[in-house]
């Protein structure tokens, strides 16, 4: 196992750039399947998740490239319908390929996705969906085949809850159905809007991306595009709790400050000084922390159960108690046990969790849970004293760019090392690069 080795007690200081959004790309390079020839998607993050991505559309028959943070996705020949067992498993958002594969063949068999385990994501809402659609859905060993082989037709889908994934497999196959599609209850999330404007430049005719209330009109087939992905909020908001626990003066550039207004508000109750224009933030960290009342996780525009984790481990040195209230994953505090291995003094019960701030938290040996249950062990040990390593950091690097490198560029003391031993080489300074 990888593992990030963190010498605590450092105040992050400086600025840097942040990734393309993690939570836009999936799907967008899911989406790029109906293209029917070169897709360019522009600041793609560099993570496992899209690899996996990757894979998948290469299985189906597309031809993908990358240079840098670009990626090419050639759908003109597709040869399946299906996603192996061991590709599904790779990740829990590779059920957005189910419209992509269904709108492409009339056809698709898959089977349940795997990925963090921080609670049920049940696609109940997908398949309900593709149903409405005009799609017959059933299980046969242990996979789901979804068919529709006159095609899909729109229909007006009310979601139970505004579920992401389910308004964006929803979004795509309804682009190539017949007629008019209504999505009820949608999500309201950035990655819907950018997933829509990436579908339009496409060709498809989808309004009220961001509300509530979507509707799309179907259209033949959508044609090749170029893209550029949102920048990432969540990576933005965990390095702003990176820079707050250690009293650090960070800016991050390149982001969209609009779409972190929840986890602003959070970070200023917290103490911290936060100044914004039209594509950065500076985070400013006092002294010590104060704990916060309340946060309540809730679907966008609510504060992002993605990024409760992070400020969580912020919190375990704040002055006095915060409680956190998590509404939307039932299991998504499994980190904890591993943040009270630092000397974090935190109480769990049932989805509420009371963290009495410390002045002083310890390195120690920890092991990622999931994905921003890493980022929290991570910050964690930016804040301790003495030496933290995180292993299993493959969960981490599925939703981070090289987060050593961009702390290191912070000042934070932390490198990587692989499971071979070796240490990743640090990047060359800028004097180096001259």
């Amino acid at each position: 196992m990888n593992v990030y080795e963190i010498r605590g007690g450092r105040r992050l200081t400086g600025e840097c750039g942040v990734q393309g959004s993690k939570n836009s790309a999936l799907p967008i390079l899911a989406c790029a399947l109906l293209c029917g020839g070169e897709a360019v998607i522009r600041n793609c993050p560099v993570l496992t998740d899209v690899e996996a991505t990757a894979n998948i559309l290469r299985h189906l028959g597309c031809r993908v490239r990358r240079e840098a943070h670009v990626v090419t996705v050639d759908s003109a020949v597709i040869g399946a319908d299906d996603i192996p067992d061991a590709l599904m498993r790779e990740m829990r958002s590779s059920v957005i390929f189910l419209g992509a594969i269904l709108a492409r063949n009339g056809r698709a068999s898959l089977s349940t996705p795997g990925g963090c385990e921080i609670g049920l994501r049940p696609i109940d809402l997908h398949l309900d969906a593709m149903r409405k659609l005009g799609a017959e859905v059933r299980e046969e060993f242990g996979r789901i085949v979804c068919e529709a082989p006159k095609g899909l037709t729109g229909a007006k889908i009310p979601l139970s809850f505004p579920s992401v994934g389910a308004t964006e497999n929803i979004m795509i196959a309804a682009s190539c159905a017949k007629g008019v599609t209504q999505i009820v209850n949608a999500a309201r999330e950035p990655e819907i809007s950018d997933l829509a404007d990436f579908l339009n430049s496409c060709g498809a005719r989808i309004a009220g991306a961001g509300e509530g209330s979507i509707t799309v009109e179907g259209v033949a087939r959508l044609h090749p595009t170029e893209h550029t992905v949102i920048p990432d909020r969540i990576a933005a908001a965990t390095y702003m709790a990176a820079a707050a626990v250690t009293g650090g003066r960070v800016r991050l550039n390149s982001i969209i400050p609009a779409h972190l207004g929840p986890e602003i508000g959070v970070f200023e109750e917290a103490g911290c000084k936060i100044e914004t224009d039209c594509r950065s933030i500076r985070i400013t960290g006092p002294e010590r922390l104060r704990s916060v009342k309340l946060i309540r996780t809730m679907p966008y525009p609510g504060f992002p159960t993605d990024i409760q984790a992070p400020v969580a481990a912020m919190l375990t040195v704040a002055d006095g108690a915060s409680v956190i209230i998590e509404t939307i994953f039932e299991n998504r505090f499994k980190y904890i046990g591993e943040l009270v291995r630092f000397g974090a003094k935190i109480r769990v019960d049932g989805r509420m969790a009371v963290i009495d701030g410390v002045k002083t938290i310890y390195g120690a040996n920890v092991v990622t849970p999931d994905l921003r249950g890493g980022a929290a062990l991570m910050i964690a040990g930016l804040a301790a004293e003495g030496v933290t390593r995180v292993s299993d950091s493959r969960h981490i690097e599925r939703g981070y760019e090289a987060p050593e490198t961009v702390l290191r560029g912070l000042s934070a003391e932390i490198k990587r090392i692989a499971e071979d031993g070796k240490t990743d080489p640090e990047p060359p300074t800028e004097t180096e690069r001259r």
